[in-house]
This record gives structure tokens, sequence and C-alpha cells, in this order.
């Protein structure tokens, strides 16, 4: 009994072999980036933009030791505090603009499954030609508009997650208007009209909990992407100012010189700290589709079945 109350639990025991594997190798990556994220200013030995300490400044480039665990970057900083503020500055994007996403996304899609009409045909049109838009060149555009010379923590943090939503909400707004046009004739919305039920009420109440049932697959997989596209932004130079948050790409920008020069440090770690969280949320996001999606799940049992029967033959 106890067992059902733990987050994810009920879903664990839905998994089986390789599969389990893989959601616990993925639950393990997140729930770490998530830890670092949180608890970067107690974990780190420095601030994020800190090249000295007692009045001494760092050495620039210095490889890794007992004072710098990750070594020193260019400008002198502590690799290990940058990589571990670079986790926090990940996740505060990522929530903001995920977030954000299903907020204008998940309505839209309703209004226009649901409504139809002149409605429908303008939203379809308009999140066609923003998903038709190269993504990485549309959030550098949106970055652009929205930073307007801003640089500070809160406006590049700002500017990046708006940057990310824009590229998100035509994905979350197609899944929800299919799925709206699909379940509207269904006889519990047409019982719902019936008793006078207001179009809000029908959207919000009645519908909205049968079509959002593929979002968490959505939203994790989402989230992988959105930590490529905030690194492709902070190393195209499109980021976050340096001095006001540590951001993985911005750092794998400065480090390009030095991978010529033998210097492997100040590249080797943001790098691999990008790609852990970029495949623990796949590695989620895919086996949260294996284990919800009813297609794969009917398949995976007619295989097992098959399986079980040759066995026995």
């Amino acid at each position: 009994m106890g067992g059902r109350r733990i987050p994810g639990a009920r879903m664990l025991s839905m998994t089986a072999g390789l599969q389990r594997v893989t959601l616990i190798t993925g639950l393990v990556l997140v729930a770490g980036f998530v830890f670092v994220a949180v608890c970067a200013p107690l974990l780190a030995p420095y601030g994020l933009a800190q090249n000295n300490a007692d009045g001494v400044a760092f050495v620039s480039q210095q490889p890794p030791s007992a004072q710098h665990w990750f070594g020193t970057s260019v400008r002198s900083e502590d690799v290990f505090s940058r990589v571990l503020f670079g986790a926090r500055t990940a996740l505060l994007v990522i929530v903001v603009a995920v977030t954000l996403s299903l907020l204008v996304g998940v309505p839209l899609g309703l209004l226009s499954g649901y409504v139809g009409r002149w409605v429908d045909r303008v939203l379809v049109v308009v999140m066609d030609a923003i998903y038709a838009f190269p993504t990485l060149l549309l959030a550098i555009v949106v970055s652009i508009v929205v930073a307007g010379g801003t640089s500070s923590s809160l406006g590049g943090m700002l500017s990046a997650a708006i940057a990310i939503t824009v590229v998100y909400v035509p994905q979350y707004f197609r899944v929800v208007r299919n799925a709206t046009v699909a379940v509207k004739t269904e006889p519990y919305v047409d019982a719902a009209r019936v008793t006078g039920a207001s179009t809000t009420r029908i959207m919000f109440r009645h519908i909205l909990g049968n079509v959002t049932g593929s979002l968490p697959v959505i939203v994790t997989i989402n989230a992988a992407d959105a930590i490529l596209t905030l690194a492709a932004l902070g190393f195209l130079g499109f980021g976050i100012e340096p001095t006001q948050a540590a951001e993985w790409g911005y750092d794998l920008n400065k480090a390009l010189n030095d991978v010529s020069n033998g210097i492997w440090w100040t590249s080797i770690f943001p790098g691999t700290a990008i790609v852990l969280v970029v495949l623990g949320m796949t590695l989620v996001g895919e086996s949260v589709d294996e284990t919800l999606n009813p297609l794969l799940r009917t398949r995976r049992a007619v295989t097992t079945a098959t399986e079980k029967e040759q066995a026995d033959d």
C-alpha cells in the first residue's frame, strides 16, 4: 500500500527488463541534475564568476587539482563551480519554458479543436508557419527581440525561456487540437452540451482530461531538446552574460581555442553535463512513451504472449 504512494511507483511497476533499467537510469540522471541545480550554491566551492580567493587570483587554465577539481577556465573561473551553477540556469529555463508552452499551447489547442470554423483555420495557419520556421533560427530571433540588449541574469534567462517557448507551443497545440477534434463528438461531450454547460466548462472540465494523456511524454522530450537549444543559444552568443549566470553553451564556446592547445578540461566537463542531462531526460521520455502508449503496450503484450506460447510448445 505504501509503495503506491511513491511518485512514479505505479509506472515503474508497469515496466520490466531492459525497459525498467532504462527508466531507472533516466530517473537517476534527472534526479541528480535537479539535486545539483537546486543545491548549486551549497555544493559549489566558489561563485559562478569568482576568479580569486583571499585576495589571490586563480591561475588561468590551471589543470584539475585539489583546489580546482575541474580546473580553471581562460577567464580564471573555477570550472567545477561553473558546471554546477550551469545546471541551475538550465533547470530554471526549462521549467519556465515548458510551463509557458503548456499555458499557451494547450488552451489554444482546445479552443481551435472545439470551436473550429475560422478560429481553427487562423490558429492552424499561424502554428504551421511557426512550426515550419527553423527551430534554432526562430529561437535566436525571439531571443534578440525579447532581450532588447538586456544581459542580466533575469533578463537573459527570461529571453532564453521565451525563445524556447515559441518553438514548442505549436507542438502542444497540434497534439491537443487533434485530440480535441477526435473527442468533441463523443457522447459525454454532447451530454454536457445538452445540459447547458458553457464552452469554457466543456473544454476544461470534460475534454481537457481526455486529450492530455500524451503530454508527459512530450514534456520530457522537449525538456531534453530545450537543454540543447539553450546550449546552442549560449554557444552562439545569444545567451546570458557570463558574470550574471553560468551557462554550459557559453562555456563551450570559450573553450574552443583550448582544445587545440591540449586544454581539455574547460570543454569536457560542460559538454559531459549536457550529454548526461539530455540522455537522462530522453531515457525517461522514451520509457514513459513505451509505458503509456496503448499501441506500444499492446504490441509488447502480444509479443510476450507469443514468446510464452513458443516456450510452452
